[in-house]
Formats: C-alpha cells, structure tokens, sequence
C-alpha cells in the first residue's frame, strides 16, 4: 500500500501543526514546573476532558479491541468496558478530593497522606517505578502498534516510522510542556472520530463486505457479534466477563483507569481550575471514551473477519510484515490499508496523532514523576525552577529512547496489554480504600507494590516452565490479585499506623468523609478543634457512580442493538439511558464542588 502525494500532504500539515502548537507554547512552558507538567492549573474543563479522551486513544487501541473481537468477539471488550466502574467511581467521588489535595502528581499525595520515612521511600519508589518502568512499558506497547502501522499502512520499516513520529512528538512534549500535549490532544480527538467514523463507513460498504446487512448476517461474524459471552459455557463467560466485573476494575492499576484516579487523568485534574472543573472533565472523559467512540473500531473489526478469515490471509496479503509482529490486531490496519487516497491520509494522519498523544501524555506524566517526586525531592532540593524545568526535558527524551527500544521488542498489543494489568493486579484496591480508611500507611503501598512485581515476575517468566500445572491468562490475574492482597491487608495490621498528626493533618484538608475516620474525627472532637463534615457526601456520590455507571453501558449497548437492528432492546437501553442521565442532572446540582 502506497501512500498518495495527498495523503502525504495531510500527515505533513498535522506534523506542523503539532510543532507550531509546541513552539507557541514553550515560552511560558518552560518558565516554571507547574507551567510544564499542569499548564499552570488553569485549563478548562471541556479541554481537559477530550484531552482524557485523546490519550486513551492511542494507535494500539483500535489494534487491541480488533484483536479482542477476532478471539472474543465483540464481549471480549469487558476486558477494558469493566474499567467503567472505576472511571466513574472517580467521577463522583475521588475528582474533587485530587483537585482539593493541590499537589502537583499523585505521586506527591504519598507524603500528604502518609508520614515518616516510609511514605518518602515509597514516593521515590513510586516515582522510579511509574516514571521508568511502568511507564516504558505503555510507550513500548504504543510503539509496537505505531510499527505495524507504518509497515502495513505507510509501507515503512518500524524503526523508521518510530523516528519520524517520535521526533515530532519529543519536540513538542519537551518544549511546550502539557499545554502543548492538551491542545494538540483536542485537534486530533476530532481528528480520530472523524477518521474512524468515515473509514467505517467506507470498510462496511466495500465490495468485499457488501454493506451493514450482509456483514451482520455473515455466519462467521454473526457468531462474533454478542455484547455478552456465552452464559453456558464456563470456559468463555468466566474469564470475558465474570473476573473483569468481579476483580479487574478494581483490583488492577491500568493507565486511564486506575482506581481512585491517578496517572494522567489525576494529572488533568489537577490541572483544571476548580473541583468541579476536575469533576466535569473526568464525565466528560467516561461518557465519551465508553459510549462514544468504540462502535467504528468494533464494526471494522468485524469486517475484518470477512475480509481476513485467518492470520494466514493477514500473512499472504502483507509479506513484507515482520517476523513476529503477526497476530490479529494486526488486522486493523490490514482493513485500513483498502481506503481511498484522501481519506487514507487523513485516517493515517489520525492514527498518528494518536500515537503521538499518548506518547506525548506519558512523556510529560513520567518526566513530572521523575522531576517533582525523585530528582527534586531527593537529589537536588535547591534546584532553581529553570534547572527543573531542563532537567524534566532530559528525562522526556530518556523515556522516549527506552520507550521506543521496548516497542521493538514486543509482538502483540494483546501481550502487552495482559502484561500491564498483571502487574497491578492486587494494588487497586488500596487506591479506593485508602482515602477513606485510616489505617493504611506506607507501608501496606510499599509491600503490595513489591508483591505485586514478584507475584506477576514469576507468574509472567517462571511459572510455566516449574512443571506445575499450566494459568490461563485470567487465572494469572486473579491469582496475582489475591495473593497480593492478602499480602498487603496483613501488612496493613502489622505495621505501624501513620502518624496522628499526618492523618489529623490529611482529614483537615481533604475532608474526605466516611466511616474510615471515626477514630480521628474522635481525636479532633477531643481536642475541641473545629470539624466541617459538610463537603462529605458519600451516599449521594456513590448512587450517583452506580447510576452513571448503568447509564453509560446502557447507552454503548443501545447503540450496538441500534447498529444490529435489534429495535425492541435498542429501545429499553436508550430507554435506561435517558433515566440516567435525567437522575444525574438533578442531582449534579446537589453535588458539594467548589467552583
């Protein structure tokens, strides 16, 4: 496939685009920490959201739901759908208390939360741990589908494509700081739904597939299609639906979807202007990156059954793919690759401003981790904001090189996306609980972060070759979740709590609320010192997250009986759905925020 003169055209005005943004920008960017890595706490809500949205859309997403639905079929999605409850759940409870805390990442929130040399060990841990490794991680597998797509769609070896991409990208994200990544995030957010939108309707309508009707009945799609597993076979519903919904979304710490907000998302919180300004971003981000927009990628995926039956059709149709780089997520832009000169280039153009959203939003998240909870914290306290502010631009082009040298080396956006939920797995649950319960401390974050690398080390290298009976991939995750939470509640009640100062201190400020703080409320009533419970409003916050929650599936899954032409179950979703969003309304106003 042979990009057109038009096509190229395109791809090098968005490349410009995102390098004016970069240089506009970079002035103000590199006047102090808190311009670069939270654009100077002042950005609006309604940016901030697509921004949300932009970044969860990186090249490999549509590569990895393509890949879902060729093995799974279209319920093979719970695997990231069941990630709704824990967006929501930071929606309506934990968005206001990150803007409230006014830290700069939530790494920081450590030594807000936490006393002693513990709570700095961790946050130097944390700060290395996310920073480099985890965070290598996401941009390795960003990286992998950014090579097939250059040697499927632009006719690229994969190196070469990294170092086109990746040097426009590094140039922006390094001078214009997050700034720069927001406002390029909103163009391409429009660019990407455009992009998908049409090349679905184009794909659907090609001869190969012969339209919406013929792809729906093809027998071998049909069988792909059900937004629910199986219910009758256990080996299909347990590990595609029960273990998302009953362990996964709260359980694992997967970029985007971390329970209790973190990564980049708390990053955008912290950058809005006020509470609500945090709250109304992170719906806006729910909303659309659930309901929204995964339709065009599930519809081409199914296509892509018709036109591409088997791995090996994949394999004879593009020779010149590389060795070990086959596997069913490659079939997306396998698709791509019949669109017409014109639109090619615009959807290229998209899937690279994809990529380089995401890379630009982890390049920025993990130098700011790097800067404001290592370097700064631990090794050059009295570093002036222009050494900091350098010093965030040296580690940017670090996590780059890293990231794109791991890319090289991964094989499948499947692999890597199993990978990064295993070694969560087992930590989430601290990330909700510990806000609202007095007796974590350092030391249960420290020992389940460190469980939870062994656990998913020797269950990812070791395990299969002991000779003990083989783990599917969902029984790995499940059994990780456990053994690591067992791990981490028993070092919870053996270790020494935070200090009473630091818990009175945190309550203070954040006013969190709930049962959990009973014995500091206790402690502040016996000192006569003032308490305002009035910001606390956890029952009406938590029936707002499950009606939010119900609200959005409802509107995915009556769009999908919508597209299917099932009219009676389309009615009732969309039915559900404007309840939803009618409880929601009322009660936004009752919502305690501040302005």
């Amino acid at each position: 496939m042979n990009l057109s003169n038009f096509d190229w055209t395109i791809i090098g005005l968005y490349f410009l685009f995102t390098l004016a943004v970069g240089i506009a920008v970079s002035r103000k960017a590199g006047n102090s920490t808190q311009e670069f890595f939270l654009s100077g706490r002042n950005m609006p809500w309604w940016l901030l959201g697509v921004s949300m949205v932009a970044t969860t859309f990186s090249a490999d997403t549509p590569n990895l739901v393509t890949g879902l639905v060729r093995e799974n079929g279209v319920a093979g999605n719970w695997g990231w759908w069941c990630l709704l409850f824990s967006g929501m759940l930071t929606v309506f409870v934990y968005a206001k208390l990150w803007r409230r805390s006014e830290v700069m990442t939530d790494i920081e929130f450590y030594e807000l939360r936490y006393s002693g040399k513990a709570a700095a060990f961790l946050r130097g841990f944390r700060a290395l741990y996310l920073g480099l490794i985890f965070n290598i991680l996401v941009t390795g597998a960003v990286s992998l589908a950014a090579i097939k797509f250059g040697e499927i769609i632009l006719g690229m070896p994969g190196w070469q494509t990294l170092l086109i991409a990746g040097s426009v990208t590094l140039a922006y994200s390094a001078i214009g700081g997050l700034k720069a990544v927001i406002v390029t995030d909103f163009v391409q957010f429009f660019l990407a739904m455009i992009g998908s939108i049409w090349a679905c309707i184009y794909l659907i309508n090609m001869d190969e597939v012969g339209g919406l009707s013929k792809l729906l009945s093809n027998p071998n799609v049909t069988a792909k299609m059900d937004l629910i597993p199986d219910l009758s076979d256990p080996n299909v519903w347990i590990p595609v639906l029960l273990v998302p919904l009953a362990v996964q979304w709260w359980a694992s710490y997967y970029p985007g979807a971390e329970p209790g907000g973190g990564g980049y998302i708390a990053q955008r919180m912290f950058s809005a202007k006020s509470e609500k300004g945090a709250v109304s971003a992170t719906l806006l981000y729910n909303l659309a990156h659930y309901a929204l927009r995964p339709w065009p990628w599930i519809l081409i995926a199914l296509a892509s059954i018709v036109v591409f039956p088997e791995l090996s059709d994949i394999e004879e149709a593009f020779p010149a793919l590389s060795a070990g780089k086959l596997g069913n997520d490659v079939a997306y832009p396998a698709m791509l690759s019949y669109l017409p000169s014109g639109l090619m280039g615009l959807v290229a153009a998209s899937l690279i401003a994809a990529f380089m959203s995401t890379m630009s939003t982890q390049l920025n998240l993990g130098a700011s981790y790097l800067v404001n909870d290592f370097y700064q914290r631990f090794i050059k306290p009295e570093a002036t904001e222009k050494e900091l502010v350098a010093a965030a631009r040296w580690f940017t082009v670090l996590s780059m090189v890293l990231g794109i040298g791991l890319g090289l080396a991964l094989t499948d956006a499947t692999q890597a996306f199993n990978l990064l939920l295993l070694l969560g797995a087992g930590t989430g649950l601290i990330y909700i609980l510990r806000w609202f319960w007095w007796r974590i401390n350092a030391w249960t974050e420290i020992v389940a972060m460190i469980s939870s690398l062994i656990i998913a080390g020797y269950l990812t290298f070791l395990h299969d070759s002991t000779g003990l009976p083989a783990l599917e991939g969902w029984q790995k995750t499940v059994l990780g979740a456990i053994l690591t939470t067992i791990v981490w509640v028993v070092a919870t009640f053996v270790t020494p709590p935070t200090s009473e100062e630091k818990l009175i201190e945190f309550y203070q400020k954040i006013q969190p609320g709930g049962p959990g703080w009973k014995p500091v409320i206790e402690k502040l009533k016996a000192r006569s010192e003032p308490i305002d419970e009035s910001k606390s409003q956890l029952p009406l916050e938590l029936l707002c997250f499950l009606i939010g929650t119900f609200t959005v599936y409802a509107a995915l899954f009556g769009t999908g009986y919508w597209i299917y032409g099932e009219t009676t179950a389309a009615l009732i979703a969309t039915g559900v759905t404007v309840l939803g969003v009618v409880f929601l309304f009322r009660s936004w106003g009752k919502l305690k925020t501040v302005v």
